[in-house]
């Protein structure tokens, strides 16, 4: 009977977290360190907070909760993708021979070569950040609401991770992974801490339009405070369809492969 892929994946991830946890000290280090280098963008708007006190006519809560909502679907996409952020070296040493002759879905086969357990620091302080950010905000929570927000969250993991997949579907062509790739990854969750409208026009229409950041960031979050339109709840959910191109792009690639192991 064949066994199904979550449970594959499963297998993955928990033969990953036992080798990690050979090497406990090592393990809470690092994702000590994860969380510390993201404390330090939290300290950069705490301070920015104390001078001014909002921005763009948001305030310092409605700020958290967009840096919150951003830095957990950054977190979580990196975690569980970055076997496609290490993929170049696959392709390059000639290990995707392996994954193409084996029964499972390739992309399968990649999420599970490489899951970042250290990575966790840095959700665990999205996590706080948001609890804190939903609590002290203005917001009247309902229902819908925390089902837009889950959305924001799910929405932006897809768009993240549809990145990483096209990181690793230009390595077919290219044997190296292309850093500006890092630009739409790290760069985006940098500037993700601010609503995207503070950026200008031609900002906010990139990522309306072409990486739909926006969809999961700004335009769910003035519908969250009550200042956008009715629609806007929506657009989160229709982030998922990012996937989709990349998905295409991913198969072109496979389809475009050429050894180059041994």
């Amino acid at each position: 009977m064949k066994t199904s892929g979550f449970k594959v994946y499963g297998r993955y991830f928990m033969i990953q977290l036992k080798s990690k946890m050979q090497y406990k000290a090592s393990f809470f280090c690092g994702m000590l360190g994860q969380f510390l280098v993201g404390f330090n963008v939290f300290l950069g708007i705490f301070f920015m907070f104390q001078r001014f006190h909002s921005i763009e006519g948001f305030k310092y809560e409605e700020i958290l909760l967009c840096f919150g909502i951003f830095l957990m679907a950054f977190s979580i996409a990196e975690s569980l993708g970055r076997g496609f952020d290490t993929f170049s070296g696959i392709v390059r040493n000639g290990e995707f021979d392996r994954v193409m002759v084996r029964p499972r879905n390739e992309i399968l086969q990649v999420l599970g070569s490489r899951i970042e357990f250290s990575k966790v620091g840095r959700l665990v302080q999205a996590i706080i950040i948001l609890v804190y950010a939903i609590a002290k905000s203005e917001i009247e929570w309902d229902f819908g609401k925390a089902i837009i927000l889950v959305g924001m969250i799910t929405g932006g993991t897809v768009i993240f991770a549809g990145i990483f997949l096209i990181y690793a579907a230009l390595c077919f062509y290219t044997l190296e992974g292309l850093e500006f790739i890092n630009i739409f990854t790290d760069g985006a969750r940098e500037f993700g801490q601010y609503p995207l409208s503070i950026y200008g026009k031609r900002i906010m229409q990139f990522c309306t339009f072409v990486i739909p950041y926006a969809l999961v960031q700004y335009y769910p979050l003035l519908y969250l405070l009550d200042r956008g339109k009715a629609w806007y709840g929506v657009l989160p959910f229709v982030t998922h369809l990012f996937i989709l191109p990349c998905y295409v792009f991913w198969k072109i690639g496979v389809k475009h492969y050429q050894s180059n192991g041994s």
